[in-house]
């Protein structure tokens, strides 16, 4: 089942188009790794998500039911935290949760039960201070605690480790990666990285559409080359090898760094048995020969205009 479906949706600011037609699935219990540059339109996709914008033409279901602008019925399915996520810094964590609770309707029973769960979840759970003293990453947390209060089916995370140190992104990826069997995490970022780590979809948004989507081992299949890195035991043993005439070929591109040589090779007739030849032809025992599998960094750089 797809918990997040849009269709054909656009989206225009005066004459800047930032939504073309946009396409997108997000089958459920997955983790959703919805890539682009900044300005590429993530967050006004996740806006009209939400009901806060309304698109020019287009639907959106959340749970087989339609998104409408103005009416938020669909977010009782929905978990938000934004970019930078708001608090009333004069609060500790469990009075902000205790307060979002009771705004929500839940039942004071309930509000604690969850509120445990959660502190405990975001690593929060034996902090007392005041919110004002948070550390970004602490925030961050905090925010997915309050985004996972309700039990959302969906969780729509707008860049939530930008501008965190190493330690405060893997602590993020992990809470995402925890709950992944209970809530399905749309996950907006930049960080290619943090996709790759965690994500078992991606979707690339560049000009308004979709450039790339799929699960991420798909897509390097669809996309792969014949890439190999092989070390020399020396800088000039590579660029003896670099020189051979049988890989001056425009299919065929070379990039050596020091005693490493890089070869993308297009054609699918020269394969990594034919550079194996090569080297035995040459007499030259490399220290090193490997296979490359495309990256994410990669495939991005290729299909972002």
């Amino acid at each position: 089942m797809n918990i997040l479906e849009i269709n054909q949706l656009h989206m225009s600011f005066g004459n800047n188009k930032v939504l073309n037609g946009l396409d997108m699935v997000v089958p459920e219990n997955s983790i959703f790794g919805f890539v682009g540059k900044n300005g590429a339109g993530k967050t006004t996709t996740m806006k009209i998500v939400l009901g806060l914008l309304k698109a020019d033409s287009g639907s959106v279901t959340v749970c087989g039911e339609r998104v409408v602008y103005g009416e938020t019925q669909t977010n009782r399915h929905v978990g938000y935290l934004p970019d930078v996520p708001e608090f009333y810094n004069y609060m500790n964590p469990k009075e902000y949760l205790r307060l979002c609770g009771e705004i929500t309707g839940l039942s004071p029973q309930k509000i604690k039960e969850r509120s445990e769960e959660l502190l405990t979840l975001v690593g929060l759970k034996d902090v007392n201070r005041k919110i004002g003293g948070f550390s970004r990453g602490m925030k961050q947390r905090l925010g997915i605690a309050q985004a996972l209060l309700n039990e959302p089916r969906l969780l729509i995370c707008d860049e939530p480790t930008s501008a965190l140190d190493p330690i405060g992104r893997k602590q993020i990826l992990d809470i995402l990666l925890a709950i992944k069997g209970k809530t399905t995490v749309v996950f907006s970022t930049h960080i290619l990285s943090d996709v790759e780590r965690i994500c078992d979809y991606v979707a690339v948004l560049d000009q308004g559409r979709l450039a790339l989507a799929g699960t991420l081992s798909d897509i390097q299949k669809q996309y792969r080359r014949n890439s190999y890195s092989i070390k020399f035991a020396t800088s000039e043993q590579a660029r003896i090898f670099a020189d051979s005439e049988k890989l001056k070929l425009p299919t065929v591109k070379l990039t050596q760094n020091d005693n490493v040589l890089t070869i993308v090779i297009e054609d699918q007739a020269i394969n990594g048995q034919t550079l194996i030849d090569l080297l035995s032809e040459k007499q030259i025992a490399p220290d090193r020969f490997e296979t490359m599998e495309p990256t994410l960094e990669n495939l991005f750089t290729e299909v972002v205009q």
